[in-house]
């Protein structure tokens, strides 16, 4: 497995303290502030910890509270709701300094038979005739702000693919529409539960910028104030974060500084795996 890959891996561990108990590292991405996919794969890491390998993770819920400090660890405290016949519910608090920065609620359900349908994949292209976004990167580095350049043009864990790129630092209006193709740069184990701490982490990439396209500004414009608020996330059929997924996103709402963005994640067979949701602060301190 490529080091990168290896690291993020064992970031998305964590280390168990107590029964329910785990603390984590992060990583800096060059925005001075831990991701929010991290902390959000850390999170359900956790709960999945604390639950039989039979029940899966079906759905999630999570509000971001406050900024994580890329350079301290972060604790994640486990609460035990439920555990049922067919359902078990986990909450997840992640702690730094005194204070809670994130908040998660987990349902897992006992794998059964059942009706299925789902919406078809929308036209795309193959992942393979597009550019990567470190690639992306690298072909306007010297336009990149000093502490954003280095990160953004290393090699990364994850393969992200835009089917559409846009320059954030040159940004255009476009329809509130976006579509990536991801994976992971190397094989992974086959353990279910290390694939859907990853999409989480993932799927955070490109998500809330999807609700600035119709405006004409990006994540990097000046005196444009962009986080996450919240994320929900259900697990809908098995997949592999070392093939291609595709994640087809689209923002039906902005307003009062908030910004709407859902999302469909794709396996190359065409199968739905997943629905992503966020809401997220888009506040323009421009005036």
């Amino acid at each position: 497995m490529a080091d990168v890959l290896h690291e993020l891996v064992e970031l998305l561990a964590l280390e168990r303290i107590e029964e329910n108990l785990f603390r984590g590292q992060s990583q800096d991405l060059g925005w001075g502030a831990v991701f929010g996919g991290q902390v959000l794969g850390q999170a359900l890491s956790a709960a999945e910890q604390t639950v039989p390998s039979d029940r899966p993770c079906h759905s999630l819920h999570a509000y971001f509270l406050r900024s994580g400090d890329v350079r301290r660890p972060i604790v994640y405290e486990v609460d035990r709701i439920r555990d049922g016949h067919s359902f078990t519910t986990r909450r997840v608090r992640a702690v730094q300094g005194g204070e809670a920065i994130f908040s998660l609620s987990a349902s897992f359900h006992l794998q059964e038979e059942g009706f299925s349908h789902q919406d078809p994949i929308p036209a795309t292209v193959d992942p393979e005739s597009l550019k990567s976004e470190v690639e992306l990167a690298r072909m306007v580095a010297d336009l990149l702000p000093p502490g954003l350049r280095e990160r953004a043009t290393a090699t990364r864990p994850i393969d992200i693919r835009p089917v559409h790129p846009s320059n954030p630092m040159a940004p255009r209006v476009l329809p509130p529409t976006k579509q990536v193709w991801f994976k992971a740069i190397d094989a992974l184990p086959d353990d279910p539960k290390l694939h859907r701490y990853l999409l989480a982490y993932a799927s955070d990439f490109h998500f809330l910028v999807t609700a600035l396209h119709p405006h004409g500004v990006s994540w990097l414009t000046r005196g444009m104030q962009v986080a996450s608020l919240d994320h929900a996330m259900w697990f809908h059929r098995p997949f592999r974060m070392d093939d291609w997924l595709l994640h087809d996103m689209d923002s039906p709402s902005a307003g009062g500084a908030l910004g709407l963005v859902r999302g469909r994640v794709y396996d190359r067979a065409g199968n739905l795996v997943a629905t992503t949701m966020q809401e997220g602060l888009i506040r323009d301190r421009r005036a």
